[in-house]
């Protein structure tokens, strides 16, 4: 019951209970809500609710949406027409759940795996801080199958020991972003020659209040001739960004990368992607689960409530993602109104009354 309410757009544990109360007796029975003695169905209310969220395994939930959203996913990737070009993207990105700080304790905060096209939520675990995200790389992604895939991080999760796993372990390529925090590197890939290096790829856009502009340039990187400080790098990316908002000043951006695909793995257009596409999870999942969800308003902080709630939000998005809803606000809006929609998302056969669904 939790997942169609959470399809409809609900933000809290009262609305979840709310959609049961008016949900139609049939839909109920569909969903397996128990009769009672006397005859009549009556949803949970929002203490049992509660309780069932704040008590529920975390992980095993994880787990089984994880699960569900990848097996929806790779169905759905497979019979489209188009091919996505490249090779398969997952995203690894953290985000807080502001709204669960309480009586002194830090708010919770979660690290998750993101498919980077028909975005949907693989694998996600609680990490307590953003400082221990790097100590839950290798957990997050042991479960899944990354082999022939590319995997997409910050400059966080830009460790030595993460790379060879990745490559070696894991049989999956990487892109790695290269900040100051890594220092020896970070040195070592911008004093490159790059006002040698001619423009590989350029791309301008205007939407959403701003003109911005993206040039690459790649640089093959020789193990004989030095490498770099770190193993299996095989490409050098430079990538500048220029954005001009609205009534405001123009910014400009430079941003360093290294990568085990070679260049006759990925061309400069396939990297460009995929480094947006680390970027595009913000846009795809924190922001819907932010603004339609209210995550971050979301109050709820006792037990494992916090991240059911953002699991539940994740199988929202990631159903709706699969099915080929691109306004997902819309979308929840229109469930919201009349509870039996939310079934077929789930395959789960409804017959529908007069008016239809």
């Amino acid at each position: 019951m939790c997942a169609c309410v959470t399809l409809s757009g609900a933000r809290s544990i009262d609305e979840l209970a709310e959609w049961g109360q008016h949900a139609h007796d049939t839909v109920l029975a569909t969903i397996g809500v128990r009769p009672h003695p006397l005859t009549w169905r009556r949803s949970p209310s929002a203490s049992t609710i509660d309780r069932v969220l704040c008590d529920i395994d975390g992980d095993a939930l994880d787990a089984a949406i994880g699960a569900y959203l990848a097996h929806r996913h790779q169905a759905t990737t497979h019979t489209e027409d188009a091919p996505v070009p490249g090779l398969p993207a997952i995203a690894l990105d953290g985000k807080a759940l502001k709204g669960s700080a309480r009586l002194g304790r830090k708010c919770r905060h979660l690290l998750s795996a993101l498919t980077h096209h028909l975005p949907v939520t693989l694998a996600q675990a609680e990490v307590g801080a953003k400082a221990n995200e790097t100590r839950h790389f290798r957990p997050l992604l042991q479960a899944l199958d990354l082999a022939g895939h590319v995997v997409t991080f910050d400059a966080l999760h830009t460790v030595k020991d993460h790379l060879s796993w990745l490559v070696g372990t894991k049989n999956t390529h990487c892109i790695a972003v290269i900040k100051t925090n890594q220092p020896t590197a970070y040195q070592q890939i911008s004093s490159l020659p790059w006002s040698q290096v001619p423009l590989a790829h350029t791309r301008s856009e205007r939407g959403h209040g701003r003109a911005e502009s993206r040039s690459i340039k790649v640089m093959a990187i020789a193990d004989n001739l030095g490498g770099t400080a770190f193993p299996h790098a095989r490409l050098a990316v430079r990538l500048h960004r220029r954005r001009q908002p609205k009534g405001k000043k123009q910014t400009r951006e430079t941003v360093y990368a290294l990568t085990s695909l070679d260049a006759h793995q990925a061309s400069s257009v396939e990297l460009a992607a995929y480094l947006r596409g680390q970027w595009r999870i913000e846009n795809s999942s924190h922001y819907i689960r932010d603004v339609t969800f209210a995550e971050d308003a979301s109050t709820v902080h006792c037990g494992s409530a916090p991240r059911a709630m953002a699991a539940l939000r994740n199988l929202a998005n990631g159903v709706l993602r699969v099915a080929g809803v691109d306004n997902i606000a819309k979308s929840t809006r229109a469930i919201r109104d009349l509870p039996g929609r939310a079934l077929p998302f789930f395959g789960i056969s409804y017959e529908t009354g007069i008016s239809g669904t």
